[in-house]
């Protein structure tokens, strides 16, 4: 089993590669209650609810977040109807950033939506103090991650089973960095812990949800040669 552990460290490495560049814009942090601000003096209501004026909003508490932020409370924070229609204006803002190849993008990641530069860039963005380092992390680390993002919710023993090695404390050091976590315990002998994914680990490695880990089928062709 220790070539498909590596195998699905390879195809995660590979995503985590190409996410990890995508660099939010650094800001500090906002209190949100100061994000539902009122209207202009003299603005009318009318203004106030057009499409471009919904859309400067929205755009706004994207740039503020500095995490993924989930369509409902988009609405809520961008005064909008409903998560439908932040659905919808979210959809629109990208699309007026492909059109003019804007440095920023909308991109969907750990069920929400978040507003990041675009990969190309981020040897420019480097060059800026402060600017996030990229997520590191050791190949049995992947390898372990790999098989209980795959597994989960998974004990201990399935882990060391499919990679042949204790991983008692590499197990550990993925929690300290918050990207695995205890989700219950088994019904077996000693009620082992329960190992699953975090919300991190999503954002780190750009998948809206755990449906969106590579197939299996790309795994089988990898180990197969094809």
């Amino acid at each position: 089993m220790r070539k498909k552990s590596t195998t699905l460290g390879h195809l995660l490495s590979s995503a985590a590669g190409r996410y990890r560049t995508l660099l939010y814009r650094p800001a500090a942090a906002p209190n949100p209650a100061s994000w539902r601000l009122p209207a202009a003096a003299g603005a009318s209501p009318a203004v106030e609810d057009s499409k471009e004026a919904k859309l400067l909003r929205l755009e706004a508490v994207l740039f503020l977040s500095r995490e993924p932020i989930s369509t409902r409370k988009l609405a809520n924070l961008a005064k909008l109807a409903d998560g439908t229609e932040a659905r919808t204006l979210v959809s629109e803002l990208a699309r007026r950033y492909d059109q003019r190849s804007s440095a920023m993008q909308v991109v969907d990641v750990a069920g929400g939506v978040q507003l990041l530069t675009r990969p190309q860039l981020a040897a420019w963005i480097r060059r800026f103090h402060g600017c996030p380092e990229e997520m590191t992390l050791s190949a049995p680390a992947l390898e372990t991650l790999s098989v209980v993002a795959y597994r989960q919710p998974v004990v201990r023993a399935e882990v060391e089973a499919i990679r042949g090695v204790q991983c008692g404390e590499i197990l550990r050091v993925l929690m300290e960095r918050d990207f695995l976590r205890i989700v219950g315990r088994a019904e077996e002998l000693g009620r082992p812990f329960l190992y699953g994914t975090t919300k991190k680990f999503l954002q780190v490695f750009g998948l809206r949800r755990l449906e969106h880990l590579p197939e299996i089928d790309q795994i089988r062709s990898i180990d197969s040669g094809v």
